[in-house]
């Protein structure tokens, strides 16, 4: 029997609260330590215990780490769900469950009933323990069906109960019973397998929550208020756990980030704009029900012009929607944010390395323009474990942009016959200098409105004074495109087809760019980072004779706002969106995109 080698996928389906977690990352981390390229994607519900989870893995040597429709292998501890969970299982997958396959699916798929009640007899194990254990009868059972190194099993069970080691032994005992009760014919049988690689050599395993988190501590974060909100709850713990370790002053031993668990939203925010006003490095984190009770707030930052990053991890809208299924729902409404006219530079991290490049390179761009900086993740990306090259240390100084301090704001008044105010627009780049509190020369005080107001921050409703400000302030936009990331041309097949991409979105567009080319249809890919959109943007919708423009939202959020910026390309421009709460496969990509071009 040819078997599949370190290209197979493996969904897990249990109950919530039931202690699975611990089990899937055994398996995930073990398999990751043999070397061999694997993403993992927990489906949880929205409730605490007792409703079905899903935790899928993909292992792939060609790095196609995306989510799939249908899996090789199905491990079901939840009857409920086991006729459905059938369904999504390729024709001769193998089937793990704690009962005996029906007659007629013996013939469709590889069965085998998890000895779960004997292996825990023979572990002995406290009957109180047995919910949370038996979930180790399949990792067992897995590791030596496909050849997992126990060792490894071993080495990342110690790893997750390090601060409890008596939890150690009973874990491991069921596994190492479970997997001793696996023949050498069964092995033999299965017809998958894993061998081990030298593949992620100089990676790393964890979550874009927690890499956005500490790319912000180690640019100088000084400060974040944020409020309970999933899927975004982690990266404000995560700032909570890092804070200390990173941000406290080796001499003094004085923590120099301060965060804090606001009441709602609005004093989260509240507060974050009121320390960029202050001069701190500030930051928020929140989902799109909060970003919509933010909106007035940071309209109130753009219009005084207050540097400050809100980090969006988007889940399925609107209302309460869908709070633990992921989605890239919130981009038209972050591009429009507040009323009135206002522009905001949006970045859209597309792995877990970006999360935390942008971290950090978030404050750095809001403080050169002094405007809020809007960074959409979202669920998929941020709440799942994701391989990433270890993170580089970032290498640039910190940029504060235009701050005046006492000498200098005497040498521009110098320069300027005495001449300068907070939104004199001394350098023509729409950018104007601030100050900011604690400098004690007598011109360096002025009032921060929200209001209308002239170069010297006085009120005024003159409707002159109002147009040039406002045209001012849109001309810093332009200035931002020399430090916004710039797309990247993914895959370039020299095709006259195309993909535009961004986010999370970016797994499945790569792999579907590579699944039509095998078929001998050119696609080339790429993704964007931020808007305002880089010159390379038009480049590629000029070269292209159709571009779809592939996310997880119902409208194709990404492709209206192209086709508004780029209204003589609109009729190139075409949707590939769907939103079901889960992140897009290769496949369903490709399938619309074939309907599309038979059309």
């Amino acid at each position: 029997m040819q078997k599949k080698l370190n290209e197979f996928s493996i969904l897990v389906s249990t109950v919530n609260g039931s202690g699975s977690a611990t089990a899937n990352n055994a398996l995930m981390k073990a398999i990751f330590k043999m070397g061999i390229p694997i993403s993992a994607r927990n489906i949880f519900p929205s409730n605490i215990q007792g409703l079905p989870t899903w935790y899928s893995l993909r292992v792939s040597e060609k790095r196609h780490l995306a989510r799939v429709d249908e899996f090789d292998i199905l491990i079901n501890l939840d009857k409920v769900v086991l006729a459905d969970d059938l369904k999504k299982v390729k024709k001769g997958g193998l089937v793990l469950c704690d009962q005996p396959l029906a007659p007629e699916l013996v013939e469709q798929f590889h069965g085998m009933q998890l000895p779960i009640q004997e292996v825990l007899e023979k572990a002995e194990s406290p009957a109180n323990l047995n919910v949370y254990l038996m979930n180790m009868v399949y990792v067992g059972v897995l590791a030596a069906l496909i050849k997992i190194d126990i060792s490894l099993i071993e080495e990342t069970i110690n790893q997750h109960f390090s601060h409890v080691e008596k939890a150690v032994k009973p874990n491991m005992d069921v596994v190492k019973i479970a997997y001793g009760m696996v023949t050498n014919e069964m092995t033999e049988a299965c017809p998958f397998e894993l061998e081990k690689r030298n593949l992620n050599e100089g990676y790393i395993v964890t979550d874009g929550n927690q890499a956005a988190a500490l790319g912000a501590l180690f640019g100088g974060l000084q400060f974040s208020a944020w409020y309970p909100i999933t899927p975004a709850t982690e990266l404000a713990e995560c700032l909570n756990e890092y804070n200390p370790q990173i941000r406290n002053d080796p001499e003094t031993g004085k923590a120099t980030c301060v965060i804090v668990q606001a009441e709602d939203e609005l004093a989260a925010i509240g507060m974050t704009i009121g320390a960029g006003w202050a001069g701190l490095r500030s930051m928020t984190s929140t989902s799109g029900p909060g970003l919509c009770l933010m909106a007035e707030y940071i309209g109130l930052a753009y219009q005084s012009e207050v540097p400050v990053v809100i980090w969006d991890v988007q889940r399925v809208g609107p209302s309460t929607g869908m709070p633990t299924r992921t989605s890239q729902g919130d981009l038209t409404f972050s591009y429009f944010l507040s009323h009135g006219d206002t522009d905001y530079v949006i970045l859209f991290p597309g792995n877990v390395q970006e999360c935390f490049e942008f971290g950090w390179r978030a404050l750095d761009i809001a403080e050169h323009i002094q405007s809020p900086v809007i960074v959409l993740s979202d669920l998929d990306l941020g709440m799942n474990n994701w391989m990433t090259p270890k993170f580089q240390y970032p290498d640039l100084p910190i940029q504060r942009g235009k701050i005046l301090w006492e000498e200098d704001i005497e040498q521009i008044l110098k320069k300027n016959n005495g001449k300068w105010g907070r939104y004199t627009d001394l350098d023509g780049d729409g950018i104007t200098y601030r100050t900011l509190p604690g400098n004690t020369n007598p011109r360096a005080a002025y009032f921060a409105r929200g209001t209308g107001h002239d170069e010297f921050a006085n009120y005024t409703e003159e409707p002159d004074v109002w147009k040039n400000e406002h045209d001012r302030i849109k001309k810093k936009f332009k200035k931002a495109l020399e430090i916004d990331p710039h797309p990247i041309l993914e895959r370039n097949y020299h095709g006259k087809i195309g993909f535009i991409s961004y986010g999370s979105s970016h797994y499945g567009t790569e792999e579907a760019s590579d699944l039509l080319n095998a078929e001998g249809k050119a696609v080339d890919y790429l993704r964007i980072r931020s808007i305002p959109f880089q010159t390379e943007v038009n480049e590629f919708l000029q070269a292209h004779e159709r571009v779809y423009v592939v996310e997880a939202n119902r409208d194709g959020q990404m492709a209206q706002i192209l086709m508004l910026n780029f209204p003589e390309l609109a009729g190139k421009i075409h949707k590939i969106a769907y939103l079901d709460g889960l992140s897009l496969t290769a496949q369903s990509i490709i399938t619309c995109f074939d309907d599309q071009e038979k059309k």
